[in-house]
């Protein structure tokens, strides 16, 4: 990955990459803003502004922004999460002017009508009565709460049904003036493609947006603590977190290999042991996720909810052995599993949009792909055992649906 970036004057950066011996684009706006930037009394108003600008956009309505796009085989889609909204599409490299203009309307020019809000708000009341029967969904959102007790991050992206309810036309309009300013914008682009053109496209159709000082975000504190839903469902569903490493963190390679090892495949201490040798898992997986002031590491599980309490505690147990255990074996399985799934992620167009714009957002420059190898293959295997203990040391967060579980004495 070689990638090109550009600062508008306005703030907007612009990434390019191209991919030789592509002959599609993908194009995304990345925003790093999301639901931790909402008012309480509006939770749930990213995700819905985003359901939302594809219901009508510039000179198009929603049958024709889904028309225009599929005419010239493309895609155009977006997802909001935490701490950033992305607007993406995928076409091929001819195509890259109208994808752009689509991306641009949809921030820019939604229509955001009465008739149209009020519809979609009962499509999001039905997203989170399914969300409210998927267990395994729904105690990722009670781990937040519980980590994160009563600041704006530990809130579920999706809201409630109150504050869906409170939204109006105003305050879709207001987030996006407000929050998507030029300073916090990544235009990203890879494929058959090129940087002038990117360029461009950006200064056209992004230029003339005026740079504003972004919002403040409250800063995020893990506080630890415990949200039970003791609900009957076929099985339980628990999720343990412990304070982690923002990004960037000169440590957080070494844990990302060292929660690699812990449960981040088949062949992972975690799968091993509660799965294959103890049987109380039906399955079990580890992840970190690092945000710009804060992070977590978390252990997920499906058990039968006789078992869950056990399994928690085993999940405990086997974290601590492999802080002070790990051995070469498994941190070398763990560097091959990283760079593996880096490399493979950067054969795909998108996948090399999607670093640009992390890298951007974490370093403020595009890492090349010597740095992010080097990152994973200079982790030695003290460093890897020291991140894992330092997870023993702060505090931890357990949520659970279908059981009744406790923190540890």
């Amino acid at each position: 990955m070689s990638g090109e970036m550009h600062v508008l004057a306005n703030g907007l950066t612009v990434a390019v990459d191209p991919l030789p011996g592509a002959e599609s684009v993908a194009l995304g706006l990345y925003a790093s803003v999301g639901s931790r930037s909402e008012p309480q009394w509006l939770g749930g108003l990213a995700h819905l502004v985003e359901h939302m600008v594809f219901k009508g956009a510039g000179g198009r309505d929603t049958r024709e922004l889904a028309e225009v796009i599929e005419d010239v085989g493309g895609s155009l889609n977006a997802w909001t999460g935490r701490d950033q909204t992305v607007f993406h599409g995928r076409a091929l490299a001819r195509d890259l002017p109208l994808v752009a203009e689509l991306i641009a309307d949809l921030v820019r020019a939604p229509h955001f009508e009465a008739e149209h809000l009020e519809r979609e708000k009962q499509v999001i009341m039905s997203e989170l009565g399914e969300a409210k029967d998927a267990p395994d969904d729904l105690v990722h959102d009670y781990l937040f709460e519980a980590a994160f007790d009563g600041q704006p991050i530990g809130r579920p992206v999706l809201g409630s049904e109150t504050t869906i309810r409170a939204v109006t036309q105003q305050d879709c309009r207001g987030w996006l003036e407000q929050q998507f300013v030029p300073s916090r914008l990544v235009l990203s682009a890879s494929g058959k493609v090129d940087f002038d053109e990117v360029l461009n496209l950006a200064e056209r159709l992004f230029g003339d947006i005026e740079p504003r000082n972004a919002p403040q975000i409250e800063p995020a504190r893990f506080t630890g603590g415990v949200r039970n839903d003791a609900r009957s469902f076929e099985q339980a569903h628990w999720c343990l977190a412990f304070s982690s490493l923002p990004a960037p963190h000169p440590h957080l390679p070494a844990l990302g290999l060292f929660v690699q090892a812990l449960g981040g495949g088949t062949s992972s201490r975690l799968f091993q042991e509660l799965r294959e040798e103890r049987g109380l898992a039906y399955s079990i997986y580890a992840w970190n996720q690092a945000f710009a002031d804060t992070g977590l590491v978390g252990i997920g599980c499906a058990a039968e909810r006789r078992q869950a309490a056990e399994s928690v505690q085993l999940a405990r147990e086997v974290l601590a052995a492999v802080a002070e255990e790990l051995t070469d074996a498994e941190l070398n399985r763990a560097r091959a599993q990283v760079e593996a799934g880096l490399l493979m992620g950067l054969e795909t167009a998108q996948g090399r949009a999607d670093q640009m714009a992390r890298s951007i957002e974490v370093f403020g420059r595009i890492l090349s792909l010597d740095e992010l190898l080097n990152q994973i293959r200079g982790v030695t295997i003290k460093e890897a055992k020291t991140a894992g203990l330092a997870l023993l040391e702060g505090p931890t967060a357990v949520a659970s649906v279908g059981a009744k579980l406790a923190l540890a004495a």
